[in-house]
This record gives C-alpha cells, structure tokens and sequence, in this order.
C-alpha cells in the first residue's frame, strides 16, 4: 500500500510540475482565444479542484498566468473607454483633434459668419441692410458674386488650426488638474469654467489678428484685394498694435462666453451622457445648446468687438451730438472696451448692442455642434487607435 501511494504520489507530482508555466499559460490563453469566454468557468473549477493538492511555488504561478491571461482576455474584449483612459488621450491627441475641430468649424460656417459681421455694422450702406441671414446671403451672392461670403476664408483657416489645438489642450488638462483639487474623482463646474477661461487666452492671442483681417475681408465694399493686402496695409496704416486693439474686448467678451459654454456643455454631459462614451448625437445637442446660449448672452461685446476690428470710417467719422463739426476726427481710430461701448450707444441706443444677434445665434449653434462632434470622433479615433497599438506591442513582447 505504501508503494502504491508513493507511485501515485510521483505520478501527481509529475503531472502538476513537468510542465513549463509559461507554456501552459501560453496554452490555456490561446484556448481561450479559440473557443471564447465561456470556457473560463471550467478552467475555474479545474484550477479550483487541484488547489488543495498545489503545494509548490511553480503550481501558484500557474494558476496566477491563468487567472492572468483571464483578465487580459476581458480587457481585449472590452471596448477601450477614451474618457476613463487619460493616458491614452495625450495632449497631442487633444492637439490634433482640436486642429481639426477648427478648421472644420470655421471653414463650414464662414459664410455665416461674414452675414454676421456685416449685421453688426453700426452704419451700414443702404445696400448692405439685411432683414434676415438667407436675406443677405442671397443678395450678397446676387450682388457681389458667390464667391464673396468667402473672403478671408484662408486667414481663417490659418488661424483656426494652432489656435484651436492650444484651446482644446490647455482645457483638458487643466480640467482634470483643477477637477483633482476641487471635487476629486468627479465633474466640477468650477473647474470646467476656470479651464475654460484660460483656455481662452491662448485661443485668442493666436486668434485675434485672424479675427482682424478676416473681419476687415467681410465688410461691404471692402477695399482689400486679398489677405496680404489687407495684413501690409493694416501694418502700414495702424502700426502692429491694431491686430490686438480687440483683445481686450475679446477676451472681455469670450472668458464669459467659454466659460458658460464649456459649463453648459458639460452640465449636459452629464444629463445625456452620463457615462461619457462616444456619443455623436449627445455631443452634437450639448455643443448646439452650449453655443445658443452663450452666444445670446455675449452678444453686446461681440459687437463692440467688431467694431473695434473693422474701425468701419462712416462710425469713426461719424460726430456726436456734442460735438462740432471741426471735432468730428478727434477720435481717428476708436481704442478700448469704453470707447467703443459709449459708440454703439451714441449711435443705436440699446437696440445697438444686439445687432445681429440672430446671425450670431444662429452661426453658434451649428458651429459649436460641429466643432465638439469633430473634436470628440478625433479624440475617439486616435485614442482607439493608440489603444489598439500599445495593446499589439504588448503581445508582440510576450510572444
């Protein structure tokens, strides 16, 4: 009996350590690569019948490969979640993505945009008075060719890129940074405003020349022949400093405007995504609403802050009631927030303030919904794509 114990011992012995853990690790994973998931609950109860019986280290690392190549194989099957993988979307990604998000916002609503610009005009030419966005456009095209509601695309679209790239990196970091201090391990508000803010004033010191040449571009009865004109004759005429005589205003007026549209967009995140996949539908709504909204709300600056861009001559030449007619070229340019402000008023009262306000709500909302569903499939894209190549790296190593 004892002999017979002691074979049967050996041949135990023999069966649980003749074998390379690595190869039966290799094993069982291909195994399971083969046949599927539904296997594992087998493997379990096998593993679990011989535990009693493992009393060596080369049987414990076995099991620890198996259970090892289980949790891999879940983690292939599971679709990478980019939102819950900040390592996977690096700030190249956010970069590129948000490259491409504003070219593509820009390039798509430029026409809206130059309707936009010119319903703001303060004093506009009697051909140049609109009664509604498909009003100008079409006589715009009728008038002045089709190719007119472009002009200064190409500025833009310069532009848009280096600037949007800074704009959507500097917010993703800066919101998980700020998010982590604030209410760790959850959305924060505060930290999506804040990051909004400062996000704004890299977007628009690299944005607020483009603005100018752009916006000069768009005016009725332009006298710029083509974006180099435009750019030789500003620096020219008003010196280096009139690509930024806006920036204030600009930032007066986009620090509250991205700061309540990146609080509503995510607030609505939140409601109609709340897991935070890749949604196109929801980021598509939350960027369309986020940008209505906002837009409305900042119009009155944005209109101080064409203003400001364009210098249009019948405004700036144009008296006040106080003062003469030897007073009326006092103000050659008009320079800062104030002086513009007291100029919208003087000449349209309140109403002045919200001039194309529907042009700009209605510029906003398809712009912004493009610009965050191009944004977040890019974003998606890429850090799917990373994912998928550090995943093939890693399996290249352990074969």
């Amino acid at each position: 009996m004892e002999a017979d114990g002691f074979v049967r011992r050996r041949r135990m012995t023999a069966e649980t350590t003749g074998a390379d853990p690595g190869v039966a690790g290799a094993s069982a994973g291909a195994e399971v690569r083969w046949f599927g998931g539904r296997f594992w609950g087998v493997s379990e109860s096998i593993v679990g019948s011989l535990t009693p019986r493992i009393v060596g280290e080369t049987e414990l690392q076995t099991v620890d490969l198996i259970c090892g190549a289980q949790d891999a194989q879940q983690a292939e099957d599971s679709e990478p979640d980019y939102e819950g993988l900040p390592q996977g979307a690096s700030t190249s990604t956010h970069m590129l993505a948000g490259a491409v998000a504003g070219i593509m916002e820009h390039c798509l609503m430029f026409p809206i945009d130059c309707v936009k610009t010119r319903m703001q005009s303060l004093q506009p030419d009697p051909a140049a008075r609109y009664r509604n966005v498909m009003d100008a456009l079409r006589r715009i095209v009728a008038t002045e060719g089709v190719w007119r509601p472009l002009r200064g695309l190409n500025a833009t679209a310069v532009g848009a890129g280096p600037a949007h790239a800074l704009y959507f990196a500097s917010y993703e970091k800066l919101k998980k940074t700020l998010s982590d201090v604030i209410h760790p391990g959850a959305n924060s508000h505060l930290a999506n405003g804040a990051a909004g803010c400062v996000a704004t004033l890299l977007h628009d010191a690299a944005m607020n020349p483009t603005e100018v040449v752009k916006q000069r571009m768009q005016m009725f009865n332009s006298p710029y022949g083509s974006v180099m004109d435009c750019v030789r004759a500003v620096w020219q005429n008003e010196g280096p400093a009139a690509f930024y005589r806006s920036y204030t205003t600009q930032l007066t007026m986009n620090v509250p405007f991205q700061a309540l549209h990146f609080m509503t967009y995510e607030y609505l995140q939140e409601l109609l995504n709340p897991h935070r996949q890749y949604n196109p539908s929801s980021h598509m709504l939350s960027g369309a609403l986020a940008g209505a909204i906002a837009a409305a709300a900042t119009t009155p600056l944005d209109v101080c802050k064409t203003l400001l861009n364009t210098q249009e001559s019948i405004t700036v030449g144009s008296p006040s009631p106080s003062q003469g007619p030897n007073q009326s070229q006092a103000h050659r340019h008009i320079s800062g927030l104030a002086h513009a402000f007291r100029t919208v008023y003087r000449l349209g009262g309140l109403q002045g303030f919200f001039r194309g306000v529907q042009a700009r709500v209605i510029y906003q909302m398809p712009s912004t919904a493009i610009s965050w569903s191009v944004y977040e499939f890019f974003k998606y894209g890429l850090t799917k794509h990373q994912h998928n190549k550090r995943r093939k790296q890693h399996a290249d190593v352990e074969m």
